[in-house]
């Protein structure tokens, strides 16, 4: 049975779940914003790849910086378990 990959110890959880977070909804959200844009076309996955880089340049070190924000804000709104 082969070996299991290494995992990162827990401490890099902050870094790596708004890693993965960013890379899929900048998927998602830059996929559907070029498909209303340029349309169904041969140009479309081309553009999307470019879109997708671009958004994900600004959205990881954005969710890096308003994380923190966002868990004061719902710690707020929400009552503790």
């Amino acid at each position: 049975m082969p070996a299991l990959p290494r995992r990162l110890p827990a401490r890099f959880a902050g870094v790596v779940m708004p890693f993965v977070l960013s890379i899929l909804m900048t998927f998602l959200v830059s996929g559907i914003s070029t498909l209303k844009s340029v349309g169904a076309t041969p140009a479309m996955p081309a553009a999307w790849m470019g879109a997708w880089a671009v958004s994900w340049l600004v959205a990881f070190p954005a969710l890096l910086v308003l994380l923190p924000v966002v868990r004061r804000i719902v710690a707020l709104i929400v009552e503790p378990a």
